[in-house]
């Protein structure tokens, strides 16, 4: 029995079933009772509201409509003459979330009687995209709901596409902190996620005269019926001023005396597990002033300055990722991040200290994951809460913080790395400089002490970079700050340790492991993908594989079944129609869908190597024009897509955007050759828009450089949709091929260890001897002005000596891989036995053996399961410890 079936195993297991019932019942005859956690000495104060709060809302079709009409007249305010689509949307989200509070109190109180230790995942970023289709799905509340909604004169899908995607990240590292928090519930380990709420998107992207457009997303607009308003919940949060130092009993102590205070306040989303009544929240904090208004200013006839503290303290959360090319930018972003940290401390600190206990068992209650060093400032945070307000020597309140915090690396480029001024820190948090000063000397005597006389060591691990302008390492900060430091790919954490933080593994090697990414199935094949999962269901007589995705091994006998096999490439096909129907709508282009999909969809990025995707389409369109007609048939049609946004100040990523889209315009208007080849650009790529995506691919891309990709979690994605992936020896490429099998993937290109002499040689070498014929070719006609003349730009970045990401040295491979794609292709059985494989054998990658493993190696937590609800009321009094 794997870990996943033990974990639905026992008491579980029919908590499990509980939800289903309860869920699926259809009588208003059967209340089922909540638990009662706690003290019932209240009970005798407030006998009648104990009462009327002692039910769980009922969930047969009747009650449902009911509540979503209720929510109509009285939440919306509309009228039965005024009731369109939006509004249903809107109240049948606000039934749900109902459902949702009811789960999420019941938890928390829980949580708080078992006095467990609970986990804090801390992240900038939470892309957690539309929540109807997946709180219904993960309540069991599809059919109820469908026919409910039906005979209100809606269908349910219909309602979906109300939503908008939460503006809430930008790209993988948001989706893996969503997909951690549906794995954290739905695996009953007791969890928060904190964030921050942003008003506006990084922006939405739109594609005008081929270029990418950057315009205001403003998610909020229509309001957002799944979030919690908590003015009860909101902390003073302090920026600049200076410190003071005073005296006491022989010791010298530092007071903060803030420049300017604004507020936190905190909204809630519920997550919801699956099939479980766990729920847990995910908090994010908004900027509001500390002083509504001043009417003093007011009075005086300066209206503007009367809103200034209003308007200041809103910039802080308005827009996610700041433009940081100016200092207003950068102190903005650094103010972002602080408010974070900030509320979020005292918001657990709280929680902590309802019960009377001791400093030093923070550890054993509290476990805080820094998703990426944005949040790290709060190592400094907790070291000045401990040493300034509560009084403990900076040697206790140490011991206290590195027992408290973990830290997961992203990246493995160290130009990604963070860091910050030490003006602009010092300025905005001038305590805060002084303590990583401090933490930093401490730390390097220690340093000093295991290697004497290793002044590299000491330039390397120090917090503070020197030169011209100093700066923090928030990475070596992280690092020294936790107890234990993760990768999220075996590569990514071998590299780490080898290479970007090698001296810091020499000084504590046990502090380094690895945990690969997972993605939730919930959401990337149960929900997006339904046409699959139901055959999965059917083939496997259960849809237990949703919590335990090793079971889909079990159908391996169905890789020999040829009539499996066209049931399997059926489903691949009307997911297919789906994407066309949205290309249609979206893009005003019409697709084959009996050609090869082949997707790219990710943040543009000269790593990633869309150029030479790109590159490679005009390419293979050069072949198809030299090519007789009757010669044509070597070459399986193909529809390439592309998607994703380029950061607004990153150029080089806005000309492969612009390039992408003029070579479309070529290609698809050539009637020689545009039912061989066409060429879609995807545009303003979000959650919502993979799940129509992902589903329908047949090759999906993941080209990075060897050593440059920390992970990837869309090739995960791409893979438990039967989708066959095309890519590098490098982040979790390599531990997929090694699951579902070398040869049903396709690995092209230079390793890792290759990488560094290459581009040496590249250095050293004249562009004719690294880039070949074709390449020079495709070059050439790009300089010919076909594809509109503005690309040069581009083409230097590997014409210079400045190829850093081996596109000219891995082309050719990269050529010779599309030619066993194009003859695979042909073959149908074949390709559909090598996308089932994928799909089957893809267990490992989904976050709930992830959550187990950072439950296991880093947080030492344990699940604790909320009790079901009874249809007993005298069971329902207090569940004993």
């Amino acid at each position: 029995m794997s870990g996943l079936q033990k974990q639905v195993s026992g008491s579980e297991s029919k908590t499990l079933m509980s939800r289903k019932s309860f869920c699926g019942s259809n009588s208003n005859m059967n209340q089922l009772f909540r638990p009662e956690f706690g003290s019932t000495q209240s009970l005798a104060n407030h006998e009648k509201l104990w009462h009327l709060m002692q039910n769980y809302l009922p969930s047969d079709k009747k009650s449902i409509q009911e509540q979503i009409v209720n929510h109509v007249e009285f939440s919306l305010a509309r009228t039965r003459f005024d009731f369109h689509q939006v509004h249903c949307y809107q109240a049948v989200s606000h039934s749900i979330r109902d459902r949702l509070i009811e789960s999420f109190n019941d938890t928390q109180l829980y949580f708080h009687e078992q006095d467990c230790k609970r986990v804090y995942y801390l992240s900038i970023e939470f892309l957690i995209g539309r929540c109807l289709q997946n709180a219904v799905g993960n309540l069991g509340l599809q059919d109820s709901y469908t026919e409910a909604v039906q005979e209100l004169g809606y269908k349910l899908e219909d309602l979906y596409d109300e939503e908008v995607d939460p503006a809430l990240g930008n790209g993988g590292l948001g989706r893996l902190a969503a997909c951690f928090l549906d794995s954290l519930a739905t695996l009953n380990y007791p969890a928060f996620g904190y964030g921050i709420r942003y008003s506006y998107g990084i922006f939405k992207q739109l594609i005008q005269n081929g270029q990418q457009v950057e315009a205001p997303d403003y998610w909020l607009e229509k309001g957002n019926p799944w979030e919690i308003e908590r003015l009860d919940v909101q902390y003073p949060v302090k920026f600049y001023g200076k410190v003071v130092k005073r005296h006491e009993n022989g010791q010298e102590k530092s007071l903060w005396e803030a420049g300017e205070t604004i507020v936190a306040r905190a909204y809630d989303t519920p997550i919801p597990g699956y099939m479980t009544f766990n729920t847990i929240a995910l908090r994010l904090w908004r900027s509001v002033p500390a002083n509504e208004f001043d009417f003093t200013s007011f009075n005086e006839g300066d209206y503007f300055k009367s809103l200034e503290a209003r308007e200041k303290a809103e910039y802080i959360t308005s827009v996610l990722y700041p433009n940081d090319n100016s200092y207003a930018g950068k102190e903005l972003r650094l103010k972002q991040e602080y408010l974070l940290v900030s509320a979020t401390l005292q918001d657990i600190l709280r929680r902590f200290k309802k019960v009377r206990r001791d400093w030093s068992t923070l550890p054993e209650k509290v476990a805080i994951q820094l998703n990426d060093t944005h949040p790290s400032l709060a190592i400094v945070e907790l070291l000045r809460i401990l040493i300034d307000q509560e009084g403990m020597t900076h040697a206790n309140a140490w011991e206290i913080v590195s027992k408290t915090f973990g830290y997961t690396n992203h990246t493995v480029l160290p130009e990604a790395l963070e860091k910050w001024g030490v003006d602009l820190l010092g300025s905005l948090l001038p305590r805060h400089l002084e303590i990583i000063y401090y933490v930093n000397m401490i730390f390097l005597n220690k340093v000093s002490a295991k290697f004497p006389g290793d002044a590299h060591k000491l330039s390397m691990l120090s917090l503070i970079e020197e030169g011209p302008i100093k700066k923090i390492r928030m990475a070596n900060l992280s690092i020294i700050g936790s107890h234990m430091v993760n990768g999220v790919a075996r590569i990514h954490s071998d590299l780490l340790k080898s290479d970007l933080f090698k001296d810091h593994y020499e000084m504590r090697p046990k502090k380094f492991i690895n945990i690969t990414n997972g993605v939730a199935p919930r959401r990337w094949l149960r929900s997006c993908n339904q046409q699959l999962a139901k055959l999965y269901d059917e083939w496997l007589g259960t849809d237990e594989w949703v919590l335990n995705m090793d079971l889909l091994k079990n159908l391996e006998d169905k890789c020999e079944d040829q009539l499996a096999l066209i049931q399997f490439m059926k489903v691949k096909r009307n997911n297919k129609l789906r994407l066309i129907k949205w290309v249609r709508q979206y893009c005003n282009v019409e697709v084959n869908a009996d050609t090869l999909f082949d997707i790219q969809v990710k943040r543009i990025h000269e790593y990633k190597r869309q150029f030479m995707n790109i590159l490679y389409v005009i390419y293979r369109y050069l072949l198809l024009k030299d090519t007789p007609t009757e010669g044509r048939r070597k070459f399986a049609p193909r529809t390439v897509f592309f998607g994703g946004k380029a950061a607004p100040g990153y150029l080089n990523a806005k000309r492969i955007i612009k390039l992408i889209n003029s070579v479309a315009e070529v290609i698809n208007h050539d009637l020689d050759t545009n039912h061989y080849l066409k060429v879609v650009f995807l545009p303003n790529y979000n959650v919502s828009s993979a799940e129509i995506i992902i589903p329908a691919s047949d090759i999906s891309q993941h080209i990075s450089t060897a050593g440059t990709e920390a992970s990837g979690t869309s090739n995960m994605k791409f893979v438990m949709n039967g989708g066959i992936i095309l890519g590098t020896w490098d982040g979790a490429n390599i531990e997929i091929a090694e699951e579902v099998g070398l040869d049903n993937i396709f690995i092209f290109g230079a390793r890792v260890e290759e990488v560094g002499k290459l581009i040496d040689n590249m250095k050293n070498s004249d562009p004719f001897q690294y880039i070949q014929k074709p390449l020079w070719n495709v070059i050439q006609t790009i300089r010919s002005g076909i594809f509109g003349h503005d690309h040069h730009g581009l083409l230097d970045s590997i014409t210079n000596r400045n190829d850093f990401y081996l596109v000219a040295h891995d082309f050719y491979h990269y050529a010779q891989a599309q030619i066993k794609i194009d003859q695979l292709y042909q073959d149908k059985i074949s390709w559909a036995k090598k996308a089932f494989c994928n799909s089957i054998r893809s267990g490992k990658f989904s976050s709930d053996r992830t959550i187990h493993e950072y439950a296991q190696k880093i947080w030492n937590i344990k699940p604790i399961v909320v009790p079901q609800p009874t249809a007993n009321k005298q069971d329902r009094f207090k569940i004993q410890k």
